[in-house]
């Protein structure tokens, strides 16, 4: 199997996990009611299914984006202010003569 397919695979189970945890959490501090909403419906366990799935979805994603930013090669210049090999001269404002015509 490809390192990116084991990569991607790995950050959307971890993905999943932290949504589960994340919806665990929601449910446990009962924000806004919701462990309450979900107890006493017969179709609550969807709410907490779709909860997971999607909340999974989203920090899947986060967590792949993140994983591929970091693998980016490190060559000594990350961040802080570059020296540029060929530094850009100042700008200096050239001075234009106006004469102005007396009017009327």
């Amino acid at each position: 199997m490809p390192h990116l397919v084991r990569v991607y695979i790995r950050n959307v189970v971890i993905g999943f996990v932290l949504s589960a945890v994340f919806v665990a959490a929601l449910l446990w501090t009962n924000v806004g009611n919701l462990w309450h909403l979900v107890s006493t419906s017969p179709q609550g366990w969807i709410a907490v299914v779709m909860l997971v799935f999607f909340n999974g979805i989203v920090f899947a994603g986060v967590q792949f984006a993140i994983a591929i930013m970091r693998m980016a090669d490190d060559d000594g210049n990350s961040g802080g202010r570059r020296q540029r090999t060929n530094p850009v001269p100042a700008v200096v404002p050239a001075t234009v003569p106006v004469t102005s015509e007396p009017r009327g």
